[in-house]
């Protein structure tokens, strides 16, 4: 077969933050076929002439090959496949030349190993013109499939159509023989470890050692049982309570402080205080209440407690021109985000950012393939210590843009870059894609 390249449109970008979401915007070329080849194999197949044609069932060999655009896949990604055909095992069934385009080929991939099924793949209505009774040129099919378990998969070419709009519509079914046929490719998938987006809020910000502050959680395991403790700086203290997700993964429980060292209180689900399965520390003050002896003074004022924030600069974002046919990497800036913690108390802070898939006419390009490369800066005089999160993929499941830890003291403001980079595939259609990166600041 052959494809005649059109151009795209330069790659536009556009980002609609408000607090904490920002929408990105692509005019382009995306979610095309897949970039990495498996090898060709042989395999027997049945083909069924259209009745039209008298001609008997073709026992002949087909060599096909399976590419994917991803082979190292975590659970819950979207892998595009394409089936090509490479030579087909049946030809024209009649003596009249078939003009160019009138094949709409379609077929199956067989998934195997760690996952079953099969894929759904169709071609465009694309071939080269076809001699009577000649062979029958390559073609190509695409489709996509969603990873729900870890390990080897492996992707194996399965039964194929072909079909033809000249004249009359006719079908040439082809089945695989004794299948499955051999495997083409094989992808490993990963679990994958999401971000953490549990969060508590308290009902005071304070109390008199042995009162009771209500703590509310969202986003933990549905029916898990969650601690409720004290911290100082990054020691529990003696203040502690059990609670239990309901089935949305929300909480609201009390805890009695009774410790005067408590200064924040954290959530956590396990045996002991881990970031990836908890939540906090929320500032709490225990009120020095002991009593002034006589002929004394006791004299107080008031620092008072900010909020954590965070805002961008901007809300559009241009990254770099792709080429249609060429496809690559689609480059540019995040809109610089600020964070200000003013807060106080011993609780650092976390921005995430997670992606969906880009959407456009009739195609959509993975989620895994938007990468950032994060930078974290400090303002001189902050308590706190910004990190900058790994650079590598955003994803469905999300990534660490920026933090800092719990401490002692914290607090300060910071300012949190990113460079962008989407790997679009060469050969996509031309058109308006967009996707949305949601940041969240805990």
């Amino acid at each position: 077969m052959s494809s005649t390249p059109r151009r795209s449109p330069r790659w536009r970008w556009a980002s609609l933050l408000g607090a904490t979401a920002l929408a990105v915007t692509a005019g382009g070329t995306l979610a095309g076929p897949a970039t990495a080849a498996g090898i060709n194999v042989d395999f027997a197949t049945h083909c069924i002439p259209p009745a039209i044609s008298g001609l008997p069932p073709i026992d002949g060999t087909t060599t096909a090959k399976i590419a994917v655009d991803n082979t190292s896949p975590k659970v819950g990604d979207t892998v595009n496949v394409t089936y090509t055909v490479v030579t087909p095992a049946a030809s024209n069934p009649t003596d009249i030349a078939l003009p160019a385009d009138i094949m709409t080929p379609t077929g199956k991939v067989a998934l195997g190993g760690a996952q079953s099924g099969a894929v759904t793949v169709t071609g465009p209505k694309k071939n080269d013109p076809v001699a009577g009774k000649a062979p029958f040129p390559s073609f190509s099919m695409t489709g996509s499939f969603t990873v729900t378990q870890p390990g080897a998969i492996t992707l194996s070419p399965g039964d194929y159509n072909i079909h033809t709009s000249y004249i009359l519509e006719l079908d040439t079914p082809c089945t695989v023989t004794n299948g499955p046929a051999p495997t083409s490719e094989t992808v490993t998938a990963t679990t994958g470890t999401p971000a953490n987006t549990r969060a508590i809020s308290l009902s005071s910000a304070s109390g008199n050692p042995g009162d009771s502050v209500t703590v509310t959680g969202s986003n933990f395991t549905p029916g898990a049982t969650v601690t409720l403790a004290g911290r100082s700086g990054a020691t529990q203290t003696a203040d502690k309570a059990t609670a239990t997700a309901n089935a949305q993964g929300s909480f609201s429980a009390a805890l009695t402080v009774s410790d005067k060292t408590t200064s924040g209180i954290v959530a956590y689900e396990g045996g002991s205080w881990n970031a990836d399965t908890g939540a906090g520390p929320a500032a709490y003050v225990v009120n020095d209440n002991t009593p002034i002896p006589d002929g004394s003074q006791k004299l107080t004022t008031t620092v008072k407690a900010g909020t954590l924030s965070m805002s961008q600069a901007g809300d559009a974002v241009a990254l770099s021109a792709v080429d249609f046919g060429k496809g690559g990497a689609s480059t540019g800036a995040l809109q610089t985000v600020t964070v200000k913690d003013y807060r106080g108390g011993p609780a650092g802070w976390s921005l995430t950012g997670k992606v969906t898939d880009f959407t456009g006419p009739g195609a959509k390009v993975d989620a895994g393939k938007l990468s950032w490369s994060p930078a974290c800066a400090t303002k001189a005089g902050s308590p706190s210590t910004c990190k900058a999160g790994s650079a590598g993929a955003v994803g469905l499941t999300g990534a660490t843009l920026a933090s800092t830890p719990d401490a002692a003291a914290t607090g300060g403001e910071f300012t949190v870059d990113a460079g962008l980079s989407l790997d679009v595939p060469a050969f996509t259609p031309p058109g308006s894609y967009s996707g949305i990166l949601t940041l969240t600041l805990s």
